[in-house]
């Protein structure tokens, strides 16, 4: 017995099983990584293969179709491409993302994300969040890893530079929001290693407020850029359909294009905001397009949203126009960033409306960063707004705005109430609360009503009145009083206090009519207990008994 009681397993090998059951669900969060991967590459070569076979002038096989839509991923990622069949043979780099063709990749990395970290059957074991966050990234950047390589046989190659931090900043993003809408969007405290200081100063309501007028200032940007580039599509409305109708003349070439044209609309949005805002966007190294003025890019490609660009010559009212744009941004930061508690001062107004213009700024840079790109060598080496630019031009506008908007805002919100206007020649008319008695009579009846809830009112002393006291009627005969007797029942002894419970102030709601009249009067049988417990500092409601079957 003793022999085989010292050849059982040894108490070291049952962490090992744990390690086992983890090994399988973390072995498809690679998987899944690489399935989102997948999913997005498959996606692409269908599309081009299909446009590829209805195409009357296909320039290669199904071979250059396949290197073309690893090249369109990558490009999803913000990777720059490099085009080499050019007319002056000299290679041109072409960095202009589509921005809503970003969305496809975040959509699934972030899908495989939470799937990775949900369990199948309730008694699973869930993998960390750490683990399923380098699983999925394991196997997404081995994908992308093998597309970088099959794209640069094409027709349109991926700088390696360009590929080798653009698509694991877009997987780490996405990934990061999958992992963390799956845990249920914790705000939970920050790291150990996170300075004591930082973590204080975050928690504040000043940068949540911040961060919420910021975001709504960059909103109203976009949603004012949207107009302003249709707007200007309508207006050229003659122009937009000659330059797509001139650019090919089969129907899946048209496709094609206008395929590019919608992807291309989120990055319209921004040009047109950074148009409201002043700096406008570069269309070459030496042509930018401002409300002050166009000067003309004779070498501009074709292409239908080119072709709303405003009229060759200095600016016009109509352009002048577009400054409504910033202005309503402004005023949104300054609207969001007042709080609605009375004890915050202007100071702290006008500094959290100060920080949302900070972020405001910071996040139309970030767009305009994103949105812009080289479309070429030489004079299109520089495509797009100047991020810098724009987003300094963000916080000056709101800035400008948002602290003296964020202060009237506070300033009337919190303005001291008024009672009833009096007639022209009367003294104003008093609410009759604060009147001599009326409050302490109510102060009164509301705790007799509440019990130890409410504390005893201080009774402030009587005040002279100025003016003559009224000369009273002639007294009437007083009536003599009869003594009858009455059986008055014993005061019942006052409940004990209970230790540890303490009294607290209850807040009294403006309307609440408690006059003592209107209390009920108390029965005169015995009253059922409640079904659920006395507490201190709450009103508890009696459920209603069900009637009898």
């Amino acid at each position: 017995m003793t022999q085989v009681t010292e050849r059982g397993t040894p108490l070291s090998a049952a962490p090992r099983a744990g390690v086992r059951r983890r090994s399988p669900a973390a072995a498809a969060c690679v998987v899944g990584g690489a399935v989102a991967a997948g999913l997005g590459l498959g996606f692409l070569a269908v599309l081009v293969i299909v446009l590829w076979i209805s195409s009357p002038y296909p320039d290669s096989g199904p071979g250059g179709a396949l290197h073309l839509a690893a090249g369109l991923w990558l490009l999803a990622h913000g990777t720059e491409l490099v085009r080499y069949d050019t007319l002056s043979g000299v290679p041109a780099p072409v960095g202009v993302t589509p921005l809503l063709l970003v969305a496809l990749p975040v959509l699934l990395i972030r899908r495989a994300a939470r799937l990775g970290s949900a369990a199948e059957e309730e008694d699973e074991e869930v993998l960390p969040a750490g683990a399923v966050f380098s699983a999925v990234l394991c196997g997404y950047l081995a994908v992308g890893a093998l597309a970088t390589a099959y794209a640069a046989g094409g027709p349109m190659s991926a700088d390696p530079i360009s590929a080798a931090w653009h698509v694991p900043l877009v997987a780490v993003l996405a990934a990061a929001g999958g992992v963390w809408a799956a845990r249920g969007r914790p705000l939970g405290p920050l790291p150990s290693w996170v300075p004591g200081g930082v973590r204080r100063a975050i928690v504040r309501p000043r940068y949540a407020l911040a961060l919420r007028a910021g975001a709504g200032g960059a909103l109203v940007l976009l949603g004012g850029g949207a107009l302003v580039v249709g707007a200007s599509l309508a207006w050229h409305g003659a122009e937009v359909q000659a330059s797509f109708l001139s650019l090919t003349g089969v129907w899946s070439g048209r496709f094609a294009v206008l395929l590019l044209a919608l992807t291309l609309i989120p990055n319209a949005m921004i040009w047109g905001a950074a148009y409201a805002l002043g700096p406008g966007f570069a269309l070459g190294s030496d042509t930018t397009a401002t409300p002050l003025g166009f000067p003309g890019a004779p070498g501009l490609p074709r292409f239908p949203l080119l072709a709303a660009l405003p009229s060759e010559g200095p600016g016009t009212p109509l352009t002048w126009a577009v400054a409504v744009v910033p202005v309503v941004a402004g005023l949104a930061v300054g609207w969001f960033a007042v709080r609605r508690a009375r004890e915050v001062s202007y100071g702290e107004t006008a500094l959290t409306a100060a920080l949302g213009a900070v972020v405001c700024g910071l996040v139309t840079a970030g767009l305009a960063a994103a949105a812009a790109g080289p479309m070429g060598s030489g004079r299109l080496a520089a495509f797009g707004p100047v991020w810098w630019a724009t987003g300094a031009a963000a916080f000056v506008w709101t800035g400008a705005l948002a602290v003296p908007v964020a202060v009237a805002v506070h300033a009337w919100r919190t303005r001291p109430a008024m009672g009833p206007a009096a007639p022209d020649g009367e003294d104003p008319v008093d609410d009759g609360w604060h009147d001599s008695g009326v409050r302490e009579v109510r102060w009164a009846a509301m705790r007799k009503a509440a019990g130890t809830l409410i504390p005893d009112i201080a009774v402030a002393p009587a005040v002279a009145s100025a003016v003559a006291p009224a000369v009273a009627p002639a007294a009437e005969p007083a009536v003599v009083p009869v003594a009858v007797p009455v059986n008055v029942p014993a005061p019942a002894p006052a409940p004990a206090p209970v230790a540890g419970r303490v009294r607290r102030a209850v807040t009294v709601v403006s309307g609440l009519d408690l006059d003592p009249g209107l209390l009920p009067a108390k029965p005169a049988g015995p009253v059922s207990a409640p079904l659920a417990p006395p507490v201190v500092g709450a009103r508890v409601l009696a459920r209603r008994k069900p009637p009898p079957e």
